[in-house]
């Protein structure tokens, strides 16, 4: 065909279409939209929320109008534990105080990135990137360590949610300004000679102002409290003159640090086996740095039942937004069939779908419950951070298909690893760039 788009070939098209619009999905179609039509009963048939293996959790959480599904999801996984040692069900952690810190550290992270990139041109691939976004919600599983080994946690009525915890658009979009400002003004001065030291300095002030306008958008996070509390037996219990850390090391039986992060990435430029980091993805400047493992889709299903058959949720990072049905709770590639409802066939698969930006990780979550048949997995429970009346009662049903498909990260104790696995994790990372699907 030309280069162009003309007349003759618009009359070819035509014809095709018009062939194709005798079928009557057409018309259904374009009533009722493609979701509807291309909808399989069979799956809320195979998809029983009921599962071989499950963990018993507390109360669905809701992250509401923010993006902190891997803070909730990470909360989560500590909280299971800690109810379970308190015998406390309704005990949760405060996602606000979590959410405080990591902003704060977020804005030292990225002003620190801008003094590292000075001698960039400003419209050099990288400082763009860092322009970009340089304050949003998103995670990851070693940031959450990072803020968990720095600053503890705390019970979630010692620092409640606030309204902008909760919708945290005007917020980000404030404080990124201010970033931006800041930014601006550091590239500013150094190009008239300001030393790092003398930035830093600058920085300094940037901080102080940035800490003020977290304390009026959060709240102030406590340095110490008192953790009261009666446990499902009626039994009072009182903790008193806790800080942050010592909460966390004295109530919280559960050590981040001994996780690590998996990932199944089967994209031509990350072999098998290799260690992975990502540039300019973190938080906290001193703490540690992503790091992944890259294994196969059937490693990480085989780590993730290993740990959720010894009661431990297992922390899963995914592209939620791909196949799912909300009212019913159902994530499954097999759930709607576009290729019979529109008559054409979708290719890419799970690789060309993160080197082409069809998929990347979108939404942290939770796998609480796994249903084995014949000695096979079928299907996996998800506990959600999207509030109870979204999905089975706040939890999500997902198939094993689209654990291959679509999950690419899970995060497993060392203590289920392989001794091949752990050596592997010895490796020098590859260092993936900013704008990879991986970050």
């Amino acid at each position: 065909m030309p280069n162009n788009l003309d007349k003759k070939i618009f009359k070819k098209f035509d014809q095709i279409a018009k062939e194709k619009e005798k079928n009557i999905l057409h018309s259904a179609i374009f009533k009722n939209g493609v979701q509807k039509i291309a909808f399989k009963n069979e799956s809320l048939i195979n998809m029983q929320h009921v599962f071989s293996e499950d963990i018993v959790t507390g109360k669905i959480t809701a992250q509401n109008s923010s993006g902190r599904c891997w803070l909730f999801a990470a909360a989560n996984v500590l909280r299971e534990q800690t109810s379970k040692k308190l015998k406390y069900e309704d005990f949760e952690l405060s996602q606000t105080y979590l959410m405080f810190y990591d902003k704060l550290e977020k804005a030292n992270y990225f002003l620190e990135s801008i003094i590292k990139t000075v001698d960039e041109d400003i419209y050099s691939r990288i400082v763009m990137f860092l322009l970009s976004i340089p304050m949003n919600d998103g995670g990851q599983w070693d940031m959450f360590v990072n803020l968990h080994e720095k600053y503890g946690s705390v019970p979630k009525h010692i620092m409640p949610e606030s309204f902008h915890s909760s919708n945290s658009a005007v917020m980000n979009n404030l404080l990124t300004v201010k970033l931006r400002e800041w930014a601006s003004d550091i590239r500013e001065k150094s190009s008239k000679g300001y030393s790092t030291a003398k930035l830093r300095n600058l920085k300094e002030k940037m901080m102080e102002e940035f800490y003020t306008m977290l304390i009026s958008f959060l709240g102030r996070p406590p340095k110490k409290f008192d953790f009261e509390y009666r446990d499902d037996d009626k039994k009072f219990h009182s903790h008193r003159n806790l800080t942050p850390l010592s909460f966390a090391k004295k109530i919280i039986p559960f050590d981040p640090k001994d996780y690590v992060s998996i990932i199944n990435a089967p994209s031509f430029d990350k072999p098998f086996n290799k260690t992975y980091t990502v540039k300019f993805l973190g938080n906290v400047i001193e703490g540690q740095k992503v790091l992944y493992l890259n294994l196969s889709s059937d490693e990480l299903r085989k780590l993730s039942l290993k740990q959720i058959k010894n009661k431990i949720p297992v922390w899963f990072g995914c592209d939620v937004g791909k196949m799912l049905d909300g009212e019913s709770g159902i994530i499954d590639p097999d759930i709607y069939d576009y290729e019979s409802a529109l008559g054409v066939k979708f290719g890419l698969d799970k690789g060309k779908r993160l080197e082409y930006g069809e998929s990347l990780m979108t939404h942290a979550m939770v796998l609480t419950g796994v249903n084995v048949v014949n000695g096979k997995v079928n299907r996996w429970k998800v506990e959600n951070s999207w509030g109870e009346k979204r999905g089975h009662k706040g939890f999500l049903n997902m198939s094993d298909k689209w654990f291959d498909e679509f999950t690419y990260q899970v995060v497993i104790n060392k203590k289920f690893l392989t001794k091949t696995q752990l050596k592997k994790l010895e490796q020098k990372p590859i260092e993936l760039e900013p704008w990879d699907p991986m970050g």
